[in-house]
């Protein structure tokens, strides 16, 4: 078989309606027994009925895998970035009291925007489909801003020759190409992973997210790789001009590329078309209820139950991630009733009334990712400052400087570290789910990024450092996997006892569960754009970023152990 072969297409089978039952017929368990004689009967009618034609076909490795190079671009670029915003920016002469603050224009956007792009997904009806309209248009965002960040510099010093005058315009379009690749970079998150929803079946989700971070890893470990070498002495580099170009050429390159295969990677219907072609598996979903319910509350129970759920009658996937990943997307497209009725407000209010183990779980990963943030936005920096004890603020042909470029170097080889061990522990999480589960994942990158971080900042060795960055890639496929794979075990549970209570259905899509999480992102970036850098200029060292990074995670542990609920599934293990 080779690696892009055709998708298996799905192929439902004849549903069988049974006869009614007589009159005479025994107890409700006897009756059943007796028309269908197996339960095979029950997967072949009821099952074929309602998830037959609303799950996608089956997707083949090929497909997954190019789905999934969006995110090796993405992580490349976010590596350029994570490794080169804060010397690039404190280069160009931005004070030390307001470098964190090139943080908060994105994330305050994105916060309050990441919702209404997310619904805006669930219901754009593009002809190219919901969700690769937005991938496009942030993904070229993505590239504008990466190109005013690292040569934002070397052109407005070729435009301006007034020195001070050429500072301001540097400073200003440095941190606009960083606000704005930030931005962009932050909310196509949400549609990239509601496209995979959207197109895979429940099996193909787990394999989906494991390449996603698979690649992520990798794509980071070559940004970084990318960011340690000295490209300044090189053919390239004196052919590009500087080391900035070089490193701007494979990432726009990169990029360019990636986001291409990701979009013609497997095929979208647009949602008018989707939802014309399934009739059938909607009107059965409907027969089981017409009660419409709020954001994640169960419809009351019926005088007459089915006599099966759908939970009773569908097999179990081999792995508990197939299971957490077991969303029934067309099933939670709203008909134009509702879409026609969904408005910003209703859309808030949504967020804002969400089930407590959905609050509890964004609660979860905003501490995840402020402390994440901490750590790596700043990393190369505390590497250049504290481990090799260097000085941004030097002239540029000083020793001082010059050192400090060394240990952004190695700090870059840390992150390259990092990004490796992320590939590795999202492959070495399939094998480790079956005995600590998805909250016991949890648990444990925090845990583990929190002990790491901690011994850094106690102890800035070189040796001990690059040694320990391992821990910041458990944390990273941490992130990027377990609470997409808990909120999506959320909703499969959710639409199972909706249809077994006969609940309606839900306003809410996809995209914008996927949307509340990115939310925490932003929200994240805002706490540690606003209080970072005062926290230095308090404390007089960059050495507190570390230490607040281990601070935070360590106290995500304990939240996640008191309040994160485990998906139910994994009592089938």
């Amino acid at each position: 078989m080779t690696l892009l072969s055709e998708d298996q297409s799905a192929r439902p089978q004849p549903c069988r309606v049974a006869d009614p039952p007589s009159k005479q017929a025994g107890p409700l368990h006897q009756d059943t027994k007796d028309l269908t004689g197996s339960k095979d009967y029950y997967m072949d009618s009821a099952e074929n009925a309602v998830f037959g034609q609303v799950e996608p076909p089956r997707r083949s490795r090929g497909r997954l895998i190019l789905h999934g190079l969006v995110m090796f671009g993405r992580e490349f670029c976010y590596a350029v970035e994570a490794a080169f915003v804060t010397p690039v920016l404190l280069s160009v002469g931005l004070p030390r009291s307001m470098y964190s603050l090139v943080w908060l224009i994105s994330p305050i956007l994105g916060f309050l925007l990441q919702p209404v792009i997310g619904s805006a997904s669930d219901y754009c009806g593009s002809p190219w489909g919901r969700r690769r309209p937005y991938i496009l248009t942030l993904g070229l965002l993505m590239l504008v801003g990466l190109t005013m960040f690292l040569n934002g510099d070397i052109v407005i010093s070729a435009v301006i020759a007034d020195r001070a005058t050429r500072q301001t315009w540097a400073i200003v379009v440095v941190m606009l190409g960083v606000v704005l690749f930030d931005f962009a970079a932050d909310f196509i998150d949400g549609p990239i992973k509601a496209y995979l929803f959207d197109v895979c079946s429940h099996q193909d989700k787990e394999r989906g997210l494991h390449y996603h971070a698979l690649l992520t890893g990798l794509g980071g470990a070559f940004g970084y790789l990318v960011g340690a070498m000295d490209w300044g002495h090189s053919i390239l580099g004196r052919l590009l001009g500087s080391e900035y170009q070089v490193i701007f050429f494979f990432s726009a390159l990169t990029w360019s590329v990636f986001l291409t295969v990701h979009l013609f990677s497997i095929p979208e219907e647009p949602l008018d078309k989707a939802a014309a072609g399934r009739p059938s598996a909607l009107s059965a979903l409907r027969q089981l209820g017409s009660q419409r319910n709020g954001y994640g509350t169960l419809g009351k129970e019926t005088e007459d139950p089915p006599l099966l759920s759908v939970s009773d009658i569908r097999q179990r996937s081999f792995s508990a991630l197939g299971e957490a990943n077991a969303v029934t997307s067309s099933a939670k497209q709203p008909s134009k009733e509702a879409r026609e009725r969904m408005t910003l407000k209703s859309l808030l209010k949504a967020i804002i009334t969400m089930p407590t183990h959905y609050r509890y779980l964004c609660i979860s990963h905003l501490l995840g990712w402020t402390a994440f943030l901490c750590n790596m936005l700043f990393f190369t920096d505390f590497m250049g400052q504290i481990v090799y004890k260097g000085n941004p603020y030097a002239e540029h042909n000083s020793t001082a400087y010059a050192t400090y470029e060394r240990g952004v170097e190695i700090g870059c080889w840390g992150l390259c570290i990092n990004a490796v061990s992320s590939a590795l522990f999202s492959y070495v999480q399939r094998f480790l789910l079956s005995y600590v589960g998805l909250k016991g994942l949890y648990f444990m990158g925090y845990f583990v990024f929190g002990l790491g971080t901690g011994l850094i900042g106690l102890f800035p060795n070189i040796i001990a450092t690059l040694v320990l960055c391992s821990v910041f890639g458990v944390m990273s496929s941490t992130l990027y996997t377990i609470p997409f794979n808990l909120i999506a075990e959320y909703q499969r549970e959710e639409e199972e006892e909706m249809n077994r209570r006969g609940g309606g259905e839900s306003l809410r899509g996809t995209g914008v569960d996927c949307a509340a999480l990115t939310c925490m992102v932003q929200l994240a970036q805002i706490l540690v754009g606003a209080g970072l850098g005062a926290l230095v200029n308090v404390v007089g060292s960059v050495v507190v970023v570390v230490l607040s990074a281990s601070t935070v995670s360590l106290l995500g542990c304990v939240f996640i152990a008191l309040f994160v609920r485990s998906a139910h599934s994994l009592q089938y293990l």
